[in-house]
């Protein structure tokens, strides 16, 4: 970065610009404690108006100036909030978008979380590790230089040598020699940059979204100015969607991702958080403990706004591209239908001035002309072979018809769900019945999806993704069902 460009970013820049807004003193504030502090990424329009309402009504005269967001005098708190959320989106604080059911929602912009993301950075830390920090470059450093190494001799060296180490520190535990253990000091260090670099990631997700949309208006804009055939607008619909998801910023979201809702993944992470809760219980660690056990809900529900954004993308820019071809199609229509109006005119006409004269006798051959014959043609046989389908159930709403589940208390398995969305954020279908067994079998899982139409606001199902859930007492019968989310 050069003066110039320094310069252009402090006049240009919206997330400077938040700073330097006159009302910045307490709109900061209260879109930090809405959004970050209650832990809610997504906020209804409805709601969001109610909460800004009732803080302009309790804070202090003179601190909102009314100028900015263009307030008229002896307006109400409803209006003042709406013109200030028209002004908080011209301004690029927030994103509103429609919803499924035609309602408006808000999330924070991506200059809005860089804004919360420099403000952190700002606050004083009574502990500052450089430990931590340096082993994760000089570990960084290490991981590049591994990876990129092309000559086969130097990349089994490197792992020769790894390998030494491992086995030196296996000996030396045989022989009884204790190994070297992290400090509760150096725990804390570490525990403290995995919380940044978490916040970190979190705010970086509308970013990429961003940065997503970006991708998408480029293909767009290319499209537009091309002029092309048919067959090479048909191949460019079905690689539209290919070219978000190979794109750099695609590869490393999506890979993320998979690994995210990956059972692998999961079951992993879940057995790291437990044991660093233990450590942090038995050594008595000053940490964040619920964050540490959230961080993983945290990251799925801001990920899979991304995750749906970028399909919606994908899906709106086939549509444009198929439009594209429909109308190529209904002005093909309108001179089929001309010429069919100039043929209506000319039928009573019994000498019509039109036609072609060839001096020579021409031939006239057919590619698709149908050759006269006599023998019927046989049909085709249709040969229907069984295939075998996996296990799973694909459409549970269905299936609970086909299932007698008048029996089963609904309010009940709901009150189980609130006593674990007590303890957690979100929670999965596999973690309600871990702490509530299964009294009613299959039944009884598929009466979960019921509440997809009855809490359809606070239950969804991750798409292309599925997980196993034991239906007897043993553990050695599972069902595999579409992955089912619950939050609060």
């Amino acid at each position: 970065m050069n003066s110039v460009e320094l310069y252009e970013l402090f006049v240009t820049n919206p997330a400077v610009q938040m700073l330097r807004l006159r009302n910045a003193g307490w709109v900061l504030p209260f879109l930090y404690k809405v959004f970050k502090e209650e832990n809610r990424p997504i906020i209804e329009e409805s709601t969001l108006i109610q909460l800004l309402a009732e803080t302009l009504s309790t804070q202090e005269e003179g601190l909102e100036d009314m100028e900015e967001s263009k307030i008229v005098f002896g307006e109400d708190e409803q209006t003042r909030s709406r013109k200030h959320l028209m002004n908080w989106v011209q301004k690029r604080l927030l994103q509103d978008f429609i919803h499924a059911d035609g309602s408006i929602q808000y999330q924070l912009s991506a200059y809005s979380e860089k804004v919360f993301q420099w403000m952190h950075s700002l606050q004083l830390r009574k502990h500052v590790g450089t430990e931590s920090r340096f082993k994760l470059l000089f570990n960084s450093l290490q991981d590049i230089v591994e990876h990129t190494e092309d000559n086969n001799l130097k990349r089994l060296q490197i792992l020769k040598d790894k390998r030494a180490e491992i086995d030196k520190e296996i000996k030396a535990i045989e022989l009884g020699v204790a190994p070297e253990s992290y400090s509760n000091s150096q725990v804390q260090e570490r525990l403290e940059l995995f919380t940044r670099l978490c916040y970190e990631l979190i705010s970086d997700f509308r970013e990429v979204e961003d940065n997503f949309k970006q991708i998408h208006r480029s293909i767009v804009e290319q499209h537009t100015k091309s002029e092309q055939g048919k067959g090479a607008i048909v191949g460019f619909a079905f690689e539209a969607y290919d070219s978000l998801r190979q794109s750099p910023q695609g590869k490393s979201f999506y890979a993320f991702w998979d690994f995210l809702i990956s059972r692998a993944g999961n079951q992993h992470w879940a057995e790291l958080t437990e044991k660093v809760m233990e450590l942090i219980n038995e050594r008595e660690i000053t940490a964040d403990g619920d964050f540490l056990q959230n961080v993983k809900s945290m990251l799925l529900q801001q990920g899979k706004t991304v995750y749906d954004a970028n399909d919606k993308m994908a899906e709106k820019l086939s549509r444009i591209i198929t439009e594209k071809e429909i109308a190529k199609h209904r002005r093909l229509r309108r001179q089929i239908a001309s010429i069919k109006e100039l043929v209506f005119d000319l039928m009573e006409e019994e000498e019509v001035d039109c036609g072609m004269s060839v001096p020579i006798h021409s031939e006239v051959k057919m590619v698709m002309e149908r050759k006269l014959t006599l023998q019927e043609k046989k049909a085709v046989a249709a040969i229907k072979q069984p295939v075998s389908q996996k296990e799973t159930i694909a459409d549970p709403e269905r299936f609970e018809k086909m299932l007698n589940t008048s029996f089963i208390d609904k309010k009940k398995l709901w009150q189980h769900v609130e006593q674990v969305l007590k303890q957690q954020e979100t929670a999965t279908l596999k973690e309600i019945i871990e702490k509530q067994a299964l009294e009613n079998g299959l039944a009884e899982v598929v009466s979960y999806y019921s509440f997809l139409r009855d809490k359809k606001t606070r239950v969804q199902i991750i798409p292309n993704t599925t997980e196993l859930i034991p239906i007897n007492e043993t553990q050695t019968k599972f069902v595999e069902v579409p992955y089912l989310l619950f939050s609060k």
